[in-house]
């Protein structure tokens, strides 16, 4: 069954009246939005409602769609278009312009900003955004305190190996002085033992009568003191 035509004309009742031009303006919005998308074309809505309330639209800002307006309703009264190449300068400064602000909108609504008039999958499609961008800021943030806990290891490493060679070397100083005070020790203990071997070996001469021409000298001078 073919639906109704609705007549055009002004309705009478103002809530139904409200509703419609809610239900229009809405419907009006997305169609022109869906002729900037795909035909590439710079489109601006103003819509004031009965109670004199503004609602607008344009694909890209609407201060420099209003100064394109303008300065093309003044080349069109002046008869005098503007060249190619400014008219180039124009669209590629509206498009930037559009690019900028678009962006600049992304980036508002990552950090949890300007959420309104978003529709579910708007909200979906921004949260897998979201979740994307904390998962590689956080397999960043691993590889970088991976890498700080290896530089200290190493720099540990480094460390107790240099540690180890200072110990090592203040082994083998006490090691050498001790070496050294030994053989002093071993040095003077010998002597001592050939000194008391000639004493009592000229001693034993001296008794017996027996004593050598080679240790004359000696024993008289080990015996001076003793006479005197």
């Amino acid at each position: 069954m073919a639906r109704e035509k609705i007549r055009i004309k002004k309705i009478d009742n103002v809530t139904a009246r409200q509703v419609t031009f809610s239900k229009r303006r809405r419907g009006i919005f997305k169609k022109a939005e869906e002729l900037s998308v795909l035909c590439d074309a710079e489109v601006a809505l103003i819509i004031f409602s009965a109670t004199g309330k503004l609602f607008e639209f344009s694909s890209s800002r609407m201060r420099d769609m209003l100064a394109r307006y303008n300065l093309h309703a003044s080349n069109l009264n002046k008869f005098n278009p503007p060249p190619l190449d400014i008219q180039l300068e124009n669209s590629n400064l509206v498009r930037l312009s559009k690019e900028v602000e678009d962006k600049t909108k992304q980036l508002r609504q990552l950090r949890g900003e300007d959420l309104q008039g978003l529709s579910l999958d708007d909200l979906q499609r921004l949260e897998k955004l979201v979740e994307s961008g904390l998962g590689r800021v956080l397999e960043k943030k691993g590889e970088s305190i991976m890498g700080e806990i290896s530089s200290l290891e190493k720099r540990g490493a480094a460390l107790a190996e240099e540690n180890s060679k200072l110990k090592e070397r203040l082994m083998t100083l006490e090691r050498g002085k001790t070496t050294a005070f030994g053989e002093g020790e071993i040095v003077a203990t010998r002597d001592g033992i050939s000194l008391e071997s000639a004493l009592t070996t000229n001693l034993s001469s001296s008794a017996s009568g027996s004593l050598p021409d080679d240790f004359s000298d000696t024993s008289l001078k080990l015996a001076l003191p003793f006479s005197s």
